[in-house]
This record gives structure tokens, sequence and C-alpha cells, in this order.
């Protein structure tokens, strides 16, 4: 946790009006300390890079930065990649100092080099903070501003607009893919440096990733987790053909509360909380070894046999990846006393690793692929798996901004924007990122994390 390593007496030791900072946990491949972030590179000009996304040109860039560049690389990180893409680019300007006309043809050059999904702040010594976003704007990336004592006004990007209005920021907006925005003591100046591109934003932040207090691309991640529940309970209909046998519908928590009171609401049926949650144990999903996370799953959840004993009960998530999660939480509500328990997910069926910046894992690892719903039922040991349908799920979101036409579902449909995901490439990182890469031959889990750094 950020307050673990952070505490008043650190923060107070900290200097100077500008700051960059980057919240990592380990992934797939290596996880040592040397790929933390923000990096750094002295040359030139001294540049702080921290990222949020993955590239898939990855390898091509790592050739091109150590024969052609002549710039070493230190980790596996594409995080690195990008840093010393941008510092190369900023390089050949020759200059001893650089100016924002420098800055915005270096990003703009690195649009040209780069693809996949990134969201990127950077910090330039005695200059100021930058921050751009991949032309599909994959991933998300929000400025605020906040006036400060002498009249003025602090800036800050972040991730979603929560971490901005705990802080006191407004006015906040979303930096457009392909654009840039530098800032220093005396100005803000933004900049569109590429052609109107196919905008997908990942549909997963409001599905899992982001609180739902936050605004991204202007829709609020609460409305859509709201309308995700009213689809939900509609495809809860089909599936039993109008009549169904449910007594109650408990959210499996946190992220699908939301959606599980809708659902609730318009099924007509009681919604009760029937899971403890444990705020004690960290996330399950970033704990090393899959079986101390099985084993604190059961440690962060108690079911209250109360809300579970002789009840047909329907259980509302956000999504089911590998299972394993699901098939542990369903044999918790059996052993409180549950009749029946059905699985509804928030999120279609997962057939399809994540490229874009989440560590979903190889196809084989992931348990409705080439699974029909009733052998994933089965396989999780639920009497009936309901899943959202991929129409409603982008319309729950898009409601909420129909200027966005397209969201990246890739995981969904294998429908990658970017255009450059091909078998190869597939092969590829599936074998860079399924548990036996990661040394961890046990069992996986469902959960899910950011896949900030994309490890060779």
């Amino acid at each position: 946790m950020v307050r673990d390593v952070f505490d008043e007496k650190q923060l107070a030791r900290l200097i100077g009006s500008l700051g960059i900072g980057h919240v990592r946990y380990p992934t797939a491949g290596s996880s040592s300390m040397s790929e933390a972030q923000p990096f750094y590179v002295n040359s030139p000009y001294g540049i702080v890079f921290a990222h949020n996304g993955n590239l898939t040109n990855a390898r091509e860039l790592r050739v091109f930065l150590d024969k052609i560049a002549h710039r070493h690389i230190n980790t596996d990180s594409d995080s690195e990649l990008l840093l010393n893409i941008l510092a190369n680019n900023l390089q050949k300007t020759g200059k001893f100092r650089v100016n924002e006309e420098d800055i915005f043809t270096a990003i703009k050059d690195l649009y040209q080099q780069c693809r996949g999904a990134y969201a990127c702040v950077a910090m330039i010594a005695g200059f100021g903070i930058i921050g751009f976003r991949d032309p599909h704007g994959i991933r998300p990336l929000v400025l605020g501003r906040r006036a400060s004592a002498n009249g003025s006004y602090d800036y800050m990007f972040a991730s979603e607009s929560v971490a901005l209005d705990a802080l006191g920021f407004s006015d906040y907006e979303d930096v457009n893919p392909g654009e840039a925005v530098i800032i220093t003591r005396e100005q803000v100046s933004r900049r569109q440096l590429t052609a109107t591109q196919t905008i997908a934003p990942c549909i997963f932040e409001y599905v899992y990733f982001a609180r739902q207090d936050s605004i991204i691309d202007g829709i609020s991640v609460y409305k859509a987790r709201l309308s995700m529940g009213e689809a939900l309970a509609d495809q809860v209909i089909k599936s039993f053909s109008g009549e169904h046998d449910i007594d109650v519908v408990i959210p499996v928590p946190d992220t699908s509360r939301v959606a599980a009171l809708q659902c609730s609401h318009k099924l007509q049926i009681l919604y009760r909380e029937g899971f403890n949650k444990n705020r004690y144990v960290g996330r399950t999903f970033i704990m090393p070894g899959q079986q101390t996370r099985r084993k604190n799953v059961r440690r962060k959840l108690n079911a209250m046999a109360l809300e579970f004993h002789g009840k047909n009960v329907l259980l509302v998530d956000d999504s089911i990846v590998r299972g394993t999660t699901s098939k542990e939480i369903i044999q918790m509500a059996r052993d409180a006393g549950a009749k029946k328990v059905y699985f509804a997910s928030c999120a279609p069926a997962i057939r399809y690793p994540n490229v874009y910046g989440i560590d979903m894992p190889s196809r084989k690892e992931l348990v409705a692929h080439d699974r029909t719903d009733e052998e994933i039922a089965s396989e999780i040991g639920a009497d009936k798996v309901i899943y959202q349908n991929l129409e409603d799920l982008v319309q729950s979101v898009r409601n909420y901004n129909p200027a966005i036409d397209t969201f990246d579902t890739s995981v969904f449909d294998s429908c990658y924007v970017t255009g450059d995901v091909d078998e190869q490439y597939m092969a590829y990182i599936e074998g860079e990122r399924g548990d036996e890469a990661k040394g961890d031959d046990d069992d996986d889990t469902d959960c899910v994390g950011l896949y900030n750094s994309f490890h060779k």
C-alpha cells in the first residue's frame, strides 16, 4: 500500500515544486525492485518517466535502441523502452536546452514508433511535467487543476479523476488520445499530435479497475455500472426463460456492488450483503504463488450463513477470468448453506488474452476458452453461469458519452484495435505471461491486475 511506503515524515523530506510517482505491483516475469517506476535517464536533460499500458512492438523497439540508437536498456520493462525512445528523439535536437516545440516534435515521432496502449507522464529536470496518451486512448489519463495560495494554479495528471478529487483539484478533463500536454511554471500547452484514429478506451476500466466515483472519458463509472446491472438482469431473465427460483442477490465485494444492487432492483429480488470483507488482507491477485492467493481468498472474504442458508442465491461479480476465485467463492456459499448457487458476470465470457495493459493469462488458462457456459458452470461449481451480453455491456458504457463509438473489447471478441496482434505475437506473449513463465506451478486465480510492465 502507498501509505506503507510514503509516510508523513518521508513526504515532508521531499523538496521542489514538481513530482512524479507511480503505483506498480508484480504481474509477470521479473518483479525486481529495478523495474519499479518511475524510470530515469540522465542524458539528455534528466528525464523521469512513468507509464501505464503495454507496447505491442516492444521487441522491435529493443532492437532499435540497441543497434541504431545505441541506448542501453537495464530492465525487461517496456516503460524503460518508452523513456529511451523519448530521450533519443529529444537528443536528436542537439540542443543544450529544449523548448516546448522540441518536446512536441519528440512525442509526435514517438507516436510513429510505438504501438500499443500507453498513458505516460514525464518530468524534465528544471523544465516541467509532460503527459501524453496513445492515439487510441486505450489507457486513461486525466489532467486537473486547483487554485494555489499565490493566486496561480497547481496542476496534476492522474489515471482517474478520483485521485484529483481527493486532493482538491477541479476543472479536470481527459487528455485526448494522441494529445500531449506540457506544464511549465509559465504556462500549460496542449497539442493534438496524431491524425484521427479509432478511439477505443479499455472497457475493463469501467467493469473493474476504476473506482466507482471516477469519471473517465466523460463517463461516470458509477452510472455505467448501474446500467450494467440493468442489462445483466435482462440476461438473467433470458437465461431462466422468464421463470426463476432465485431468493436473493448477493454481490462479490467490492466492484460488483453497484451492478448487483441495480440487477436486484430490476429483478425485484432481495439484495443482501452475504460476504464480509477483511480489509487487512492485501490484494490477493498480487500475492506470490497461487497457493498463497487461493488461501487468502477465504481469509479476505467470510460468508455469512444467515444470508445463504436454505436459499437459492444469485452471486454477481464483475468478471470471471481464470475461474479459481469464483470456484472458491461458490464453495463458500455452499458451505454456508446455499441450496443453489447461480453465478452472474457483469462482463461477457473472457476468451482471449489482453495485450494492452491487463495481466490476463494465456488462452489455455482462461476458464471460458473453448468452453460452453454449461461447461464453465461445471468447472467452477455453479448451478448456472450467466454472462453479460457484449453489445449490452458496450451500450451500458456508451450511454454516457455517445461520442465514443468503440471500446477495446479484445478479451471478449479478439478484435485488437492496433491491428498488429497476430498468432505469432499471441504465442510470444502467452509464453511470457502464463503461470509457468512466472514460476508458479499452482492453479490460478481469476483476479486481474494492471499489467504496467511488459516483461520479456
